[in-house]
């Protein structure tokens, strides 16, 4: 199984990109609703991906990512950011951030599987 930590504010959004990254036999998911919920469970149950959203209240995307590379249990596991701010100079600065792809929003339940799966590799 693949852990995979889908992160952001919006339930709805949370619940669609669960159940959809579920339809994958091979993914195990869960989902946070804030960065420091994320921190928590990422150094806890050690995903192999997380998804971050970019505009949260309080711990921004960014944040969250610069907070988790400050621990020894998630300094290396691969973010990939969740924006609808999927603008060209916007990914570019994404990359910068040591984040491995971004995901657009409002993503495609169908394909998000298939876009985990690729940034995972």
């Amino acid at each position: 199984m693949k852990r995979v930590l889908y992160v952001d504010d919006e339930p709805d959004i949370r619940e669609i990109a669960e159940l959809a990254l579920g339809l994958d036999p091979e993914f195990e998911v869960r989902t946070a609703a804030s960065g420091a919920e994320a921190i928590k469970i990422a150094r806890e149950w050690l995903p192999e991906i997380v998804l971050l959203d970019v505009m949260m209240p309080g711990m921004d995307g960014p944040e969250t990512l610069s907070q988790l590379r400050g621990h020894p249990e998630t300094l290396h596991t691969p973010v990939a950011f969740v924006t609808a701010r999927a603008q060209r100079n916007e990914i570019q600065n994404f990359a910068t951030l040591d984040a491995v792809g971004v995901i657009a929003k409002p993503f495609d339940p169908i394909t998000l599987p298939v876009q985990v799966r690729k940034l995972m590799k």
